[in-house]
């Protein structure tokens, strides 16, 4: 795999137990249209477990008041439990300090603030921004817009059939223009794992930064960016187990330093008058407002959990899934799987003949199995493939086997309803 091992990941439970944890997992109990729920939709937002719930209701039951501002008892204990979701957070990707975590809404935003901080402090117009041609739409807008600003100038690596990266392109489309290298880590239409850390140092060999969009490894695989080396790591907690509209960015310190703000308002400044605003320390110079408390501290509580797991043996579990998965859908005659690369993780793409994908999900969901279906934020992917959709079942560390035989079940109702 693309990512290594930090030397702080327990060993967990092992990889065929990882199931048994399905019942830390309330909403998996319920049932949609009379059926009982089967859950493959991970890689759209993930369940959250018990764990996370009670954590998120203690704080606002109990500590809930504003943080890093105030001398009284509830502040103090909710600024501790913030500041310790965010060792959690540097621990979970083995970064240096948590000078280098910054806590945001999400991947999204996470790129949004390199493309508009670091865009405003080291790109002009000439330079080159560099992406791949499997990219969510998250790694791609916020770099045109920076490119519109400045006059900088996107460039695609392109992929293959299989869904991996042509990396003889990716050589040649290097150069001394080139600025920034972002890439997605983990394809959320394909479930192609890329090889990061082989573009991470080419890239450095040409003393360019690279961010990694981890919104898809982050739940599937152990992640060490001091091992990557990358520049910029961006993940969002509600993919990790955790709550929405919580998230982190890794990026090296000596980028955050030198590094504009990102926005302006209380908690991201030393002191303010009206001749000149001095700014805060790291990570707090790019955490302006009033901070998403509650849900740092979910994000904290899906951290523990994941890693009381073991992200070696979710990786593991997942992969006899994916395996199982692949060999139950290829018997289905007339589906086509897309996205066929080496290394996947988490995600299965499939087309039927002459059945659109939307039709595929509605006859799903009123068998109980809950799927994407669409573009899935990936419309140059579907593009390069000649499709305007895909179904896509993605996994989580709560499905079984049993799971992927109801959604060939369906799979088999869709094709009776449709004559096949």
């Amino acid at each position: 795999m693309s990512a290594t091992t930090p030397a702080t990941t327990k060993p967990g439970a092992a990889a065929g137990d990882i199931a048994a944890h399905r019942s830390d997992f309330p909403i998996l109990s319920r049932q949609v249209h009379g059926k009982p729920l089967v859950y493959l939709d991970s890689a759209n937002t993930t369940q959250k477990p018990e764990a996370v719930l009670e954590r998120m209701d203690r704080y606002y039951r109990d500590e809930n008041a504003n943080i890093h501002r105030g001398t009284h008892l509830l502040s103090e204990l909710a600024t501790a439990a913030y500041e310790g979701a965010r060792e959690k957070v540097r621990s979970f990707l083995n970064a240096r300090s948590t000078r280098e975590i910054v806590f945001v809404r999400g991947t999204t935003e996470a790129i949004n603030l390199v493309a508009s901080s670091y865009g405003q402090g080291f790109v002009k117009a000439g330079d080159e921004i560099l992406i791949t041609g499997m990219e969510h739409h998250s790694n791609i807008v916020p770099w045109q817009l920076l490119c519109q600003r400045t006059g900088a100038v996107l460039k695609v690596v392109p992929i293959d059939d299989r869904g991996e990266l042509v990396l003889e392109e990716y050589e040649r489309l290097l150069s001394e223009r080139t600025k920034l290298v972002s890439l997605v880590h983990v394809s959320n239409a394909l479930g192609t794992v890329n090889p990061v850390k082989r573009v991470i140092d080419l890239a450095h060999a040409r003393n360019v930064p690279v961010l990694v969009d981890g919104a898809q490894s982050a739940p599937h695989l152990p992640v060490d960016v001091a091992a990557l080396d990358c520049d910029f790591f961006a993940f969002s907690g509600h993919k990790i187990y955790g709550p929405t509209g919580a998230g982190a960015l890794y990026a090296k310190e000596k980028w955050l330093e030198a590094m504009p703000p990102y926005q302006g308002g209380g908690d991201m400044i030393a002191s303010v008058s009206f001749e000149k605003t001095t700014y805060n320390e790291l990570p707090y110079k790019f955490e302006a407002g009033t901070s998403n408390i509650a849900g740092g501290v979910g994000l904290g509580a899906a951290v523990d959990y994941l890693r009381e797991l073991g992200l070696d043996a979710v990786a593991a579990h997942e992969h006899d899934l994916l395996a199982y998965g692949t060999e139950r859908l290829l018997e289905i005659p007339g589906l086509t799987l897309v996205g066929t690369a080496r290394e996947k993780a988490g995600v299965l793409s499939f087309v039927m003949d002459e059945i659109h994908p939307h039709d595929i999900g509605t006859i799903l969901d009123r068998e109980g199995v809950a799927i994407r279906t669409g573009h899935h934020c990936a419309q140059p992917v579907m593009t390069r493939y000649g499709l305007p959709a895909t179904a896509r079942a993605s996994l989580g560390l709560y499905n079984t086997r049993a799971d992927l035989d109801a959604l060939v079940a369906g799979l088999g109702r869709v094709r009776e309803l449709f004559g096949r």
